[in-house]
C-alpha cells in the first residue's frame, strides 16, 4: 500500500471518527440537560429559595472570610470591597490582596478606606512570596488589605488564607458582584450538612445588566453580539453542565466559591505554578479526600448567584478561553493517576475521563477536523451529502442544548428574562453554531499550543466600571 492510499484511509477513518465523536459528544449534553432540568424542578418543588433569608441573623452559620485577589483591578476594586461589606450575613471578614498590581489599585484602596499599616504576627500556614505590608482601619472592623509581591492569584489566595481567621473562606474576583443573598446560600450548606468541604455558585454574565451599588437590579441584552453568545454559553455549560456532575463536579467557579479552609491547607492550598487554580483546588481535594477516606461532598448551588464581566472583545475572550484551556491541561496533567481510578469513584472513573475526552481532546478533533473534512470533501473522500446530513444533525442538536440552557435559566430564575429576551437570546443559541462555537474551538486548541509559555499567567482582559454600566443601560 502505497502512502497515498495510506494517507486516505486515514482521512475516511478520521472524517468518520470525528463526525461519530462530534455526535456522541452532542448527546451527552443533552442528558446533562436532561438531568439539570430535572434537579431544578426537584428545587422548585422543595422551595428552596425561599428559606435563605431567615438565616441573615442567624448565629448558627459559621463565619466566611471572603479573599479577593487583585491584579490591575483599578476600575472595579473600591466600589467592589464596599458592595462586599453590605452583604447579608451574620459575621464575615474581607481580605483583599494586591498582588503586584501595577495600575492604581493600590492608590484608590489606600485612599478609599483610609488605611494604615500594622504589626502583628501571621501563621503562615503556606508559603506565599513576600508580603510589602498589611493594612486596617477601625471605621472598617472586618475590612483587612494585603500588599504582597506578585505571585499570581493561586498565591494571592493563600496570602489570603493565611491571614484569615474563620473556619470558612470564600474565593471572589475583583471583578465581580455577588448578589446580597448569595453569601447566606453557600453558608446554609455547610450548616445543612457538615460534610460539606466546597460549595459554588452560579456565575451570570453581568454585560448590559443593570447592577446598581452591587445590587442586581434588572437583565438587560449587550449590545455587542459576542457577549450575547456568552450569556447563551454561560446558561448551557453552568446550568446543564455543573448541576448534572452532582457530587463528582471538578471545577467551583474561581468568581464564587465557599471551602473548607482546614481541608485546603491539609490539601497543600493553592498550585501557585497554574492558572487553572479553580479547577485544581477541586481536583485536589476530590484526591486528598478520597486518599485519606474521608466523607465529603461538593456542591454546585444555582440560586446562590454572582455576576461577572464577560470579555468585551474577540481578543479578550481568545485570551480568557486560552487561559481556560491551559488551566485544563495543566490540572489534568497534574493529578493524571487518578484517571479511570476506581480509588477514587465517581471522580476518577467519570468526570476526569469526561475532561480528557471531550474537554481536552475535544478542542484537538474539532479543530482537526474543520480542515481535514473540507480537504475530504475536495478530494472526493466524502460523500457530500453524508456531510450535509452529519452537519444538520450536529447544528440541530447544539440548538436543542443551548435552548435548553436558557429554558433552564427560565426555570431559575422566574420574571429575571422577559419572553422577549428569551426569544431573542434563542436567536443567538442559533447562530452561535455559525462561527462563534468554532471561533472557541480555535481559541482552545490555541490554548493546548501555548501551554508552556502561557501556563503560570494572569492574563489581562480589559473591564469597565459596573456603575458605568448601570448608569448607559437606565439613560
Amino acid at each position: 500500500m502505497n502512502i497515498l492510499n495510506i494517507l486516505r484511509a486515514f482521512i475516511r477513518f478520521f472524517n468518520y471518527f470525528c463526525m461519530a465523536y462530534t455526535l456522541l459528544l452532542s448527546v451527552i449534553y443533552l442528558i446533562q440537560l436532561l438531568v439539570a432540568l430535572k434537579r431544578v424542578r426537584g428545587q422548585e418543588k422543595r422551595k428552596i429559595s425561599e428559606d435563605y433569608m431567615r438565616y441573615a441573623d442567624s448565629q448558627n452559620l459559621l463565619p466566611i472570610s471572603l479573599i479577593v485577589p487583585a491584579h490591575n483591578e483599578q476600575e472595579n476594586i473600591v466600589q467592589n470591597i464596599k458592595d462586599l461589606l453590605n452583604l447579608d450575613y451574620p459575621q464575615f471578614e474581607v481580605i483583599v490582596v494586591n498582588d503586584g498590581s501595577t495600575d492604581d489599585t493600590h492608590r484608590r484602596i489606600m485612599e478609599a478606606f483610609e488605611m494604615y499599616p500594622i504589626e502583628g504576627a501571621v501563621k503562615v500556614k503556606i508559603p506565599t512570596e513576600e508580603i510589602h505590608n498589611i493594612y486596617y482601619n477601625t471605621d472598617y472592623p472586618n475590612l483587612y488589605y494585603i500588599d504582597k509581591e506578585g505571585g499570581g492569584k493561586s498565591d494571592a489566595l493563600n496570602a489570603g488564607i493565611n491571614l484569615s481567621q474563620y473556619p470558612l473562606f470564600a474565593c471572589l474576583d475583583a471583578d465581580s458582584r455577588i448578589e446580597r443573598d448569595a453569601l447566606l446560600i453557600l453558608g446554609n450548606e455547610f450548616l445543612k450538612d457538615t460534610t460539606t468541604v466546597v460549595a459554588g455558585g452560579f456565575v451570570r454574565i453581568a454585560n448590559g445588566s443593570v447592577i446598581e451599588n452591587g445590587e442586581w437590579k434588572r437583565f438587560e441584552l449587550p449590545k455587542r453580539m459576542v457577549e450575547r453568545f456568552q450569556i447563551v454559553e454561560y446558561f448551557r455549560s453552568f446550568l446543564a453542565g455543573r448541576l448534572s456532575w452532582g457530587k463528582a463536579l471538578l471545577i467551583v467557579s474561581g468568581a464564587f466559591g465557599v471551602f473548607n479552609k482546614q481541608v485546603v491547607i491539609d490539601a497543600g492550598g493553592y498550585k501557585t505554578n497554574t492558572i487553572g487554580e479553580d479547577m485544581e483546588i477541586v481536583v485536589r481535594i476530590h484526591r486528598f479526600m478520597r486518599t485519606h477516606k474521608r466523607k465529603y461532598k461538593v456542591k454546585f448551588c444555582p440560586e446562590a448567584v454572582c455576576w461577572t464581566q464577560g470579555p468585551m472583545s474577540l481578543r479578550d475572550l481568545q485570551s480568557q478561553r486560552r487561559r481556560w484551556q491551559i488551566g485544563l491541561f495543566d490540572t489534568l496533567k497534574s493529578h493524571l493517576l487518578m484517571t479511570f481510578n476506581p480509588l477514587f469513584g465517581s471522580v476518577g472513573m467519570l468526570s476526569i475521563p469526561y475532561s480528557w475526552l471531550f474537554e481536552f481532546l475535544g478542542a484537538v478533533v474539532e479543530t482537526l477536523g474543520y480542515f481535514i473534512i473540507p480537504f475530504s470533501l475536495l478530494m472526493g473522500e466524502l460523500n457530500l451529502y453524508f456531510f450535509l446530513l452529519y452537519f444538520f444533525l450536529a447544528v440541530i442538536l447544539g440548538i436543542m442544548i443551548s435552548v435548553g440552557g436558557i429554558i433552564l435559566e427560565q426555570n431559575t430564575r422566574k420574571g429575571c428574562m422577559s419572553s422577549q429576551q428569551a426569544m431573542k437570546l434563542s436567536l443567538y443559541a442559533i447562530l452561535e453554531n455559525f462561527g462563534y462555537r468554532q471561533a472557541i474551538t480555535l481559541f482552545r486548541f490555541g490554548g493546548i499550543i501555548r501551554y508552556r509559555k502561557h501556563k503560570s499567567s494572569w492574563g489581562n482582559i480589559k473591564r469597565k466600571e459596573f456603575n458605568v454600566s448601570a448608569e448607559r443601560n437606565t439613560q
